[in-house]
């Protein structure tokens, strides 16, 4: 007789199913095959009881793991789209909570499944008919995942019915009911630890086993008929009471790494009777050297590993109390079963694949002998906080290939822009991949859709080697659902955190909050925060904090009254007070920035007190004035003296993540009253976002800047959706008009960071009207900002400290000041910068058609400049007039007329080719000449 073991192959399909689905799911036949005619049964009331008492119709999403799927996730043939409701996926109710699908004729053609290719597994969602409360209610596993039913080929099989996981716990002396069926054996056997336990005829094989005092046994159950043999194998732990043992000195929550080959795991569970370690270093499974010691006051347990690998990364997963999943809350890396694989090779090479089958929901990993990062900058020192100039950014929206490398990349442009500052958009693990980052789970573990820590490292290094400092995003108001610390004392009854919860509120104290409310006067939250803090301060390097919605870090109730969660509170301000202390303990020059928006008597004790504060609706302001609606553009609130502060504690901004953009509000909703002056016009709106950058940044304190801001990027934040990715323009550098916006806001960085009279105490400001100015003094200079926000021309009173000489500063004219009371006149949209002393020119001869000189044409700066082909030559005109452009060499021959004709008033647009050009014939330098009916104008152009 010739005999072939069948050992259940396909070992990533088979083993994650751990849930026993003949409970949740039972199929007729037991063993159903390709060809077979199959019918499902689905009991609504098990797995996670997502349809239970539900009355609506029940539709099955359904879809099938065949030989060409990569994992469990990837579904082939999936009959419908989600929310589709067929005849041939709707199930039929035969009982309370009882639903039966027939799969018909057969599996194969059920599905579509071409003949060629392997049928695994048949794959289960179970939904209403309708969304319920937004969403569809779902039948699933217990634990969330995907029902799967195996798909048998011709053989012989063997399955362990009950008990339903691989793995068991159980107490001593507990019976165990076992169940085991096959579809065609003649006798099956059971053994127990390699010791035949019992034999019968037939293909089925039931016992009742009772457990002993101790130990671990496998159980494995043998099919047998004339040709072949098919065995499936359980095992049971019999769990006693933990170990206690004292906590070995100097250990702290989380991994620590004792040598090459072994590291010591603690957790913080107080009231818990249990927690097993499960990692690839055991296999995951039970048994005594993973059964962690319990601490002698019940709140920790911990364990040495050993025998590990150097340098290998083991996944693993905290059982506590036989039923919750958790990783490490301290672990610097995650393996997560749902975003990872959409995490490319190149973004972060040689990713770890999840455990399927093993672990379930999220799962941390460790390795000793790790690489240490190099510090090529080891004593950075950070700009003081007046001269920030900081550059709100996410990654995923900033560069295509979302990592920290090509991040690195921009770096020489946002040193030339002016930045000394990048604020990173949170960058430590949160759910999902596409996400923003503000619902996070793991605070000590940075994101992987990003790129590996060492590449996190790297980057603030090259910052810090370029003078920029690394601003980091964190978000300790609350966290997500997948957090341990969430998990770890929750309330499934109502959904919520547990009463016990040590880090959290059961029920939010404010109405904002998302995800769940951080308890900041609890004992362990103060440690978790404390100890999050320093780890980016002392592992990263990072500069400073923002900190998302301040406001919240409150255990005062305001529920229902958002007004009064604004207001003055002292426990609110004690918190950060003691945060703020620890922080500075770490790194006294740490920039503490609270996202706050509370009364202004609490955000100016913390101001204060050194730490810094957005300002709340100053953004609203400028984009009002931009588009030259003057009622409500008062901006003098992004003044830390109109605040009553005592320092330049004010971070303002016309744009951040949260808000509209500045010149899509401009292109939207701009003033389009004066035909000739239409801010509705894109070109017109670029200028108008110049207009209030002279505004912005020439006020004294720290500012921050949302990415693209300085190239007038006019996409609106709702473009795909509030926190959708969005278009990733750095194509707007080859428009002029955006790369003279770029030019502005670097030449008025520039001037801020360069001139003390941009950080003076003694300044005024005058900006409640369409034409406003700013007035400052300092012994080194004085300087007067002036600007039209009117739609049409007017006059001015420019206020000038003194007489005498005074020096534009965009233009580099010079004028006579013999009363300082004499008013200008300024053309719509017009900005001029008035210093005492004179000035270098901003680095070009820069294209700001506002800045006039009396005359009513502008020739326009080219771009680009040098060029190997062809340029652009904007022109503002202000009245009707004849124009003649011309391009001459520097003997004075001409060689091209580009235009000669009448212009109305506006921008235009004229381009020059000069390899089209005959008598064109070397690279070098030429000459662009404007001539007006008065006026004439010059500008050189290098072509290469």
């Amino acid at each position: 007789m010739k005999t072939k073991f069948i050992l259940l192959v396909f070992l990533f399909i088979s083993i994650f199913t751990v849930e026993n689905y003949a409970q949740l799911v039972v199929t007729i036949p037991s063993f159903p095959a390709e060809d077979d005619l199959v019918e499902v049964t689905f009991n609504a009331t098990l797995g996670n009881g997502g349809l239970a008492g539900y009355t609506g119709d029940v539709y099955a999403h359904t879809g099938v793991i065949t030989n060409l799927s990569t994992g469990p996730s990837d579904w082939k043939y999936v009959k419908t789209g989600w929310g589709v409701n067929t005849s041939a996926t709707r199930l039929t109710r035969i009982g309370t909570d009882l639903y039966k699908l027939t799969i018909t004729p057969d599996i194969r053609q059920y599905y579509g499944v071409p003949a060629n290719e392997q049928i695994l597994k048949m794959a289960f969602v179970f939904r209403s008919s309708a969304q319920v409360g937004g969403s569809y209610l779902e039948g699933k596993t217990a634990t969330g995942g995907d029902i799967f039913v195996d798909v048998y080929e011709a053989g012989l099989y063997a399955r362990i019915n009950l008990p339903s996981q691989y793995g068991l716990l159980v107490s001593p002396g507990q019976q165990i009911t076992f169940q085991a069926s096959s579809n065609s054996a003649d006798s099956m056997f059971m053994y127990i630890n390699d010791n035949l336990y019992k034999s019968v005829a037939g293909n089925s094989i039931n016992d009742i086993l009772t457990a002993g005092t101790s130990g671990k046994f496998r159980v494995k159950v043998k099919a047998k008929n004339s040709t072949e043999i098919a065995l499936d194998s359980m095992y049971y732990y019999i769990q006693l009471p933990a170990t206690t043992a004292s906590l070995p000195q100097g250990l702290t929550d989380g991994i620590t790494y004792n040598n090459n080959q072994s590291v010591t795991l603690c957790l913080y569970a107080p009231n818990k009777e249990s927690v097993f370690v499960l990692g690839d270093f055991n296999n995951w499974e039970y048994d005594d050297a993973g059964y962690l010691y319990r601490t002698p006051d019940g709140k920790r347990y911990w364990r040495e590993i050993t025998n590990l690998e150097a340098g290998k990364e083991y996944i693993f997963q905290y059982l506590v109390d036989g039923s919750i999943r958790i990783g490490d809350p301290y672990a610097d890396k995650v393996s997560d079963p749902w975003n990872d694989k959409y995490i490319s090779e190149s973004t972060y090479p040689g990713i770890l694949s999840y455990p399927e089958g093993k672990a379930q929901g999220v799962a941390t990993v460790f390795q000793t002998a790790q690489v240490p990062y190099t510090w090529e900058v080891q004593n950075f020192v950070a700009p003081e906080k007046t001269d920030l100039v900081i550059y709100e950014l996410l990654i995923r929206d900033f560069v295509a290939k979302h990592d920290y490398l090509t991040l690195i990349d921009t770096l020489q442009y946002l040193k030339k822009l002016g930045v000394n500052a990048i604020e990173l958009m949170p960058v430590s693990e949160f759910e999902g991949n596409l996400s923003w980052g503000y619902n996070p789970n793991y605070y000590f573990a940075p994101d992987k859709y990003y790129g590996p820590k060492n590449d996190l490292k790297k980057f603030i290094d090259e910052c810090h080697k370029n003078g920029i400092a690394v601003i980091m995003d964190m978000v300790l108001n609350h966290s997500f659902g997948t957090s341990p610390m969430v998990m770890l004392y929750w309330d499934e009854a109502n959904d919520r955190p547990a009463a016990n919860n040590p880090w959290f509120n059961p029920i939010a104290k404010h109405d904002f909050n998302v995800g769940f409310d951080f308890n900041h006067e609890s004992p362990e939250t103060k440690a978790l925060v404390n100890r999050v803090v320093s780890y980016w301060l002392t592992e990263y390097k990072v500069d400073g904090y923002r900190f998302d919605l301040s406001k919240g870090f409150t255990q005062t109730n305001t529920l229902g009254n958002t007004g009064a969660w604004g207001q003055y509170d002292a426990s609110r301000i004690a918190i950060w007070k003691n945060i703020a202390n620890y922080i500075w303990s770490v790194n006294p020059d740490t920039y503490i920035i609270l996202e706050h928006f509370a009364d202004n008597s609490e955000e100016k004790e913390l101001a204060n007190y050194g730490m810094m504060l957005w300002a709340s609706g100053t953004h609203d302001n400028y984009k009002e004035g931009a588009m030259g609606w003057n009622s409500n553009s008062n901006f003098s609130s992004a003044s830390y003296k109109s605040r009553g502060w005592d320092s330049p504690h004010l971070v303002a901004y016309m744009e951040s993540h949260d808000e509209e953009r500045m010149v899509f509000k401009n292109i939207t909703y701009g003033n389009s009253g004066n035909p000739y002056y239409n801010i509705k016009d894109t070109s017109v709106s670029l200028l108008r976002a110049g207009l209030a950058a002279t505004f912005f940044y020439t006020i004294p304190g720290p500012k921050m800047i949302w990415q693209f801001g300085e190239l007038g990027y006019d996409y609106s934040i709702d473009f795909n959706g509030r926190v959708g990715e969005k278009p990733i323009r750095w194509d707007y550098l080859n428009d002029y008009r955006r790369y003279a916006l770029n030019k502005i806001t670097s030449s008025l960085i520039k001037l801020k960071k360069e001139n003390d009279v941009f950080r003076t105490t003694d300044f005024t400001l005058d900006l409640s009207s369409a034409f406003k100015k700013i007035i400052l003094r300092h012994s080194s200079m004085s300087a007067v900002v002036l600007g039209n926000f009117d739609i049409n021309t007017g006059n001015i009173v420019p206020d000038f400290s003194q007489t005498g000489k005074w020096y534009e500063y965009f233009s580099g004219d010079s004028i006579i000041v013999t009363s300082t009371s004499a008013p200008i006149a300024l053309q719509a949209g017009e900005f001029r910068i008035y210093t005492t002393k004179k000035l270098n020119n901003p680095e070009i001869g820069l294209w700001i058609p506002s800045i006039q000189t009396g005359d009513n044409q502008i020739l326009g700066y080219p771009y680009p400049n040098p060029s190997n082909n062809l340029f652009t030559i904007p022109l503002y005109i202000a009245s009707s007039t004849e124009i003649e452009l011309s391009v001459f060499d520097l003997s004075g021959r001409k060689l091209d007329n580009i235009y000669n004709g009448k212009l109305f008033p506006g921008l235009h647009e004229f381009t020059w080719q000069p390899k089209n050009d005959q008598k064109l014939t070397s690279s070098g330098v030429y000459i662009l000449r404007m001539v007006s009916e008065n006026n004439t104008e010059t500008i050189r152009l290098i072509y290469q």
